[in-house]
């Protein structure tokens, strides 16, 4: 066996339109798990100026059986694993491909599978291309025509893009679905699912008074588990017909919720393909961040039928026109189902903490790339969240600048002239510029820029004017080693000059001075309000001023901004946390009159990977200990206050998932973590009373993970009644894996969790081929237990090296997410960074790795 190759890199300025169009496909799939055999009939046509072209169609893990070209078998082409070519073909034409894939040995979790049973597919990026022969490109737009044919008896469900228009029984045990999409769409947005399944359906009336068919189908298991899925997608389609005017174009939508899928889920027109994670939700075995992610994730799904379905990306580099457009989308939905302003202000500060957890560092890293990126080896590894979450940051800075009323403008604007077609980010961007008569040309940058710009605030007050000189700057990334000024919305208030009211700021030059004169005293300014731009402050405002902040902004994102500040500055700089800064916490946390989920998020400390972007050198054992030292503080300082939150914010009485009763179970499990950090000699049988009595799983886990965390008495009782209680629900034991995996080190035996996961690789309830418990265990060790991940000794980054070349082999796209935890390794202190860089070579002379992988290992060895 031969090493892998180096990977083919892809460039955006080598589009080429295609040479040949589909305008429609018809689809005869009969469905065997070990053989199924799909004939393709397509309408082609040759596009302008491609004449003497040949056609080359995309094809991976298939076996060709015929060719036909105007009903003729074609018996000279080029065959290859990953193409068929030919030539001399006339210029409009019937193709006919017959061919043949095996759905139940394909662990790659793309194209057409079997799972459970069950059959789905995975179309997007590029398995279209693993269940027929195809121009598997997202810029060739056809109507499709479907038909399934199955064993009844094991397949009763049949399912596909569209309206169903005809069913029938065909003999012999077997019969068909037949299924038809009106809508021209890329390959990419295919789906079948054949199975037994069972749905609750709903039937709405749009706006305009059509009948809508909604349905959730799942494993007949599974049917008391979908309620609240379907109310949020009920939710999200009147929200996108109040917001943007936007109505459900089909008949029906239905959702289906696969346990072994790589992504949260699928936008497949008319069919939308779930992980189980983002369906199921019961009180019993969902917690709150649970059922607001199904929100989320319906919603987010839900509303790509118009960005990205209707209108869809010309190439995949346009990728986030259709990803962070629809997750603004999905963030402006969750903001306002939060039902107050303090609930859209915990909205963004959660969604912020994502960017600067982990876009941040992604910006800082060697797989930094642009929202629209120049190139790519592997496409599989660009779906990330620069692309998504800082692409959703750039779409929101243009809501900024043009207004809410200006924004729908453009949105409108960029329906007329684009439904049906695949367009390109600076299509979307022209739009809004032209709606609104702005020049956004500059704006532009933040498609073609890869970083995190960082804006340098420098203040004087000198006679009564006060002045504020802002300059900005951008870090060098791989292959962008100088950038032009971006285009920065800034929004500020001056906080102690009653006649200040919030302005917006737009930062265009490399240095701009904002000017007030006429002011009796110093302002404390508050920028960046609601985190108007993805940018970092270097800013070394006074710890009285962020105290002032802390206690009287009126924007709830900086207030909690000036927190996250002063816990940031005592961890870094090894010192406790002042007496005045306590004093204003302690008021915060007995404040009647502030959302109980805003405390909660005031009150968790920053997140270590993001302390680490902090420092120019990283010490993750240093910045863990530093983290929990000052957590201590917090928890032992407020220990009364805590046990008065524990107390004051039960919910007594059935299970509500509204944001009001959710934000007081967030409070309430932060203050049990604080009494048991805080030494609190009550905390165990606290935690286990509320374990025994609890009748949610938000409260049941909460008590579990204080229990496990800190080692309490009754934890290992507790860990097996847990795994016994819910064994026969994936889910909730992929919660008991995962809080094994990422359970707080011991200081005095800090190989513990690796020892632990260790052994729960081995547990019978472990499938690595499974994504979401490869995901619980694997993953939640390697990339979200910082303190007991990164240790001096070498055995935990062998641990991971292991999984990746194990998974690479399973599923490439998991383990290309797993390979992303030691791609920063230059920047870790030079004890750590020998074990790492010692695990990535290993992984490097492996055989046969996936492109996916090997693009991340070779990157990040050579940045």
């Amino acid at each position: 066996m031969a090493r892998t190759e180096t990977p083919v890199t892809f460039l955006r300025s080598d589009y080429k339109e295609p040479a040949f169009t589909i305008k429609s496909v018809d689809l005869d799939i009969a469905l065997i798990p070990a053989r199924t055999i799909v004939v393709n009939r397509m309408m082609m046509q040759r596009s302008a100026g491609s004449q003497n072209q040949p056609l080359v169609l995309h094809g991976e893990e298939q076996e060709l059986v015929s060719v036909r070209v105007n009903g003729e078998i074609i018996r000279e082409y080029e065959l290859t694993p990953q193409s068929l070519t030919l030539h001399n073909l006339p210029d409009n034409f019937e193709l006919s491909i017959t061919s043949a894939n095996a759905p139940e040995k394909n662990t790659t979790l793309m194209g057409l599978y079997v799972s459970n049973g069950n059959f789905f597919t995975q179309c997007e990026a590029e398995g279209f291309r693993r269940i027929t022969y195809f121009l598997d490109r997202p810029d060739v737009m056809a109507t499709y025509q479907v038909t399934l044919r199955a064993l009844k008896n094991d397949f009763p469900v049949l399912l596909s893009n569209g309206n169903l228009i005809k069913q029938e029984e065909l003999g012999n045990g077997w019969h068909s679905a037949v299924w038809q999409d009106p809508f021209p769409k890329p390959s990419y947005l295919f789906a079948l699912v054949a199975g037994k399944l069972q749905a609750i359906q709903r039937t709405i009336k749009s706006q305009s008074g059509k009948e809508k068919l909604l349905q959730v189908w799942v494993e007949s298991k599974d049917l008391d588990k979908t309620e609240h899925a379907m109310d949020s997608l009920i939710a999200s389609i009147k929200w996108d017909e109040e917001r943007f005017g936007l109505e459900l174009d089909l008949d029906r939508f239905m959702i289906v919720a696969v346990g072994d899928f790589n992504m949260g889920a699928m936008e497949n027109k008319g069919l939308n393909i779930f992980n189980t994670k983002f369906v199921l939700a019961k009180p019993e075995t969902a917690s709150d961040v649970d059922y607001g992610n199904v929100e989320s994730v319906v919603a987010h799904e839900y509303f790509h039928n118009w960005t990205g379905n209707r209108v869809t990306c010309r190439d995949w580099f346009q990728l986030s026109l259709k990803e962070g457009l629809t997750v603004f989308r999905d963030q402006e939905f969750s903001a306002d189902q939060m039902g107050s302003e303090s609930g859209r202000a915990v909205k963004r500060i959660e969604d912020v903490r994502v960017l600067r957890q982990v876009q941040f560092p992604e910006d800082a890293g060697p797989m930094a790339h642009p929202i629209r990126p120049d190139s790519y080896q592997e496409i599989n590894n660009f779906y990330t969240v620069t692309v998504y979450e800082k692409g959703s940051e750039v779409v929101r800075m243009q809501q900024t600048l043009l207004g809410r009323e200006g924004f729908r403008k453009g949105m409108d604007l960029y329906f007329k002239r684009h439904d049906g077609q695949a367009v390109t980010c600076d299509d979307f961007v022209a739009a809004m510029a032209d709606a609104n008569q702005k020049d956004l040309t500059q704006f532009k940058r933040w498609y073609s820029q890869a970083g995190t710009p960082r804006v340098k605030v420098e203040e004087s007050f000198v006679s009564g004017t006060y002045q504020v000189t802002l300059t900005q700057s951008c870090p060098a990334t791989p292959g962008q080693d100088k950038k032009e000024p971006f285009h920065i919305p800034l929004l500020y208030r001056l906080i102690g000059d009653s006649a200040s009211s919030e302005q917006l700021f737009e930062l265009t030059e490399s240095s701009q001075t904002i000017t007030v004169p006429g002011l009796s005293k110093k302002p404390v300014l508050s920028i960046n309000r609601n985190f108007s731009a993805p940018v970092v402050l270097d800013f070394e405002q006074p710890e009285s001023e962020l105290l002032i902040l802390l206690k009287e902004d009126d924007d709830a994102f900086n207030r909690w901004e000036a927190a996250q500040k002063l816990f940031m500055r005592s961890i870094l700089n090894g010192k406790a946390l002042d007496a005045e800064l306590v004093s204003a916490l302690r008021a915060i946390l007995r404040d009647a009159a502030l959302d109980p989920a805003f405390k909660d998020l005031l009150f968790t400390l920053p997140a270590e990977s993001y302390l680490y972007e902090q420092v120019s050198v990283i010490d993750p054992q240093a910045i863990h200990q530093a983290r929990r030292q000052v957590r201590g503080q917090l928890a032992t300082a407020l220990q009364d206050d805590w046990l008065w939150a524990y107390q004051e914010h039960q919910t007594p009485g059935s299970y509500k998932p509204d944001a009001k009763s959710a934000g007081k179970r967030s409070l309430k499990n932060l203050a049990l973590n604080m009494l048991a950090d805080s030494g609190y000699t009550k905390t165990d049988d606290i935690a286990f009373a509320q374990y025994q009595s609890a009748n949610n799983m938000t409260d049941q886990y909460g008590a579990l993970a204080v229990l496990v965390n800190f080692s309490l008495s009754h934890a290992q009782a507790c860990l097996s009644n847990f795994h016994e209680q819910f064994k026969s629900d994936a889910l909730v034991i992929d919660k008991w894996f995962a809080l094994q995996a990422t359970r707080q080190i011991d200081l005095q035996d800090t190989s513990a969790v690796l020892t632990n996961v260790l052994a729960l690789r081995k547990h019978p309830d472990f499938n690595i081929k499974n994504p979401n418990r490869a995901r619980s265990l694997i993953h939640a060790f390697c990339m979200n237990n910082p303190g007991a991940f990164h240790q001096p000794s070498a055995e935990t980054y062998q641990f991971w090296a292991e999984h990746v070349i194990e998974l690479n082999h399973i599923n490439p796209q998991v383990a290309a997410r797993l390979a992303r935890a030691l791609d920063r390794w230059k920047q870790f202190a030079p004890n750590y960074q020998v074990h790492m860089k010692s695990a990535l070579e290993f992984i490097s002379k492996q055989m046969n790795l996936s492109s996916d992988v090997a693009e991340v290992i070779q990157k990040a060895l050579n940045s």
